[in-house]
């Protein structure tokens, strides 16, 4: 599985294990406060107000090069000019600023002018990174809904990308994007069905049965992934937090173990330690 497509939902463990696969890609929870959208309504979140709130905790020197580049693609009408700006403005969002969603929106931007398949799927990739570690519903409407975006244009340069088809599926499951969740479930398990090998489309139908709560189905998902790949993490993990979710303690123990044995960062063999002891 390629590292981008390793996407950790694991409580506690969250934090130590993203930063280790992603460096400082995913930020432990984002912060948004309630805004209004277009129609008056409240709780939604859009780029506009996202940037407004996010521009309150910068200093003026700060604010005052954003504006300079934030002006400079306004009135550029060049391609190349702006493919540069937007470059400029998810660094330094990501690197001066910590805002690493906002470097994700940007370097969206700067892939949907550029129209590189690998580039679109790259910046997409990030955003819905940042959606599995997402707990506000309004920001993770807004990741889905911009790495959705990006996925699909995506796929209208690749028809045949039964990955980026998967997380087409992941938006709408995780992201809150519609009002019928089998929609994405749905999505995945077209890739599924195609390719019972894929396992990819198989780990996040198990994460999908987790979040409906149908514990049996995600955990037969998941040993499919780790019949498959015996050293997955992701399902690994996953299996023994789920076999923890149903009430049975020895299963999620063994597993928890399993997972231990893999991971060589000291914080996570901790976290995963306390919570053997804590289920024996």
């Amino acid at each position: 599985m390629k590292k981008q497509q390793l996407i950790l939902v694991s409580g506690g463990l969250l934090l130590v294990v993203s930063l280790y696969f992603f460096g400082n890609t995913i930020p432990p929870k984002t912060t948004a406060p309630p805004m209004a959208n277009s129609q008056g309504g409240s709780g939604a979140i859009t780029t506009d107000n996202l940037l407004d709130s996010a521009k309150k905790t910068i200093t003026s020197s700060q604010s005052l090069y954003l504006t300079q580049l934030e002006n400079s693609v306004v009135r550029g009408d060049v391609k190349d000019q702006k493919i540069k700006i937007y470059k400029q403005l998810a660094t330094f969002w990501k690197d001066s600023l910590n805002h690493p969603e906002i470097a994700a929106y940007y370097i969206g931007e700067e892939a949907k002018l550029e129209s590189s398949e690998k580039n679109l799927n790259f910046a997409a990739r990030l955003l819905l990174a940042q959606l599995m570690a997402e707990t506000n519903p309004a920001m993770q409407t807004w990741l889905a809904t911009n790495a959705k975006g990006l996925f699909e244009q995506s796929l209208q340069l690749n028809p045949n990308s039964d990955s980026v088809k998967v997380e087409i599926g992941a938006c709408y499951l995780f992201g809150n994007i519609s009002s019928t969740p089998m929609e994405g479930i749905l999505k995945i398990k077209e890739v599924a069905d195609k390719d019972s090998n894929n396992v990819y489309a198989q780990l996040m139908l198990g994460l999908g049965g987790v979040r409906s709560g149908q514990y049996d189905k995600a955990i037969e998902r998941f040993q499919v992934v780790i019949k498959k790949e015996p050293a997955n993490l992701q399902a690994i993990f996953n299996l023994a937090e789920t076999f923890e979710k149903k009430g049975d303690k020895a299963n999620a123990v063994f597993w928890y173990r399993k997972a231990q044995s893999i991971i060589n960062i000291p914080e996570a063999k901790q976290e995963l330690e306390q919570r053997i002891e804590s289920l024996q």
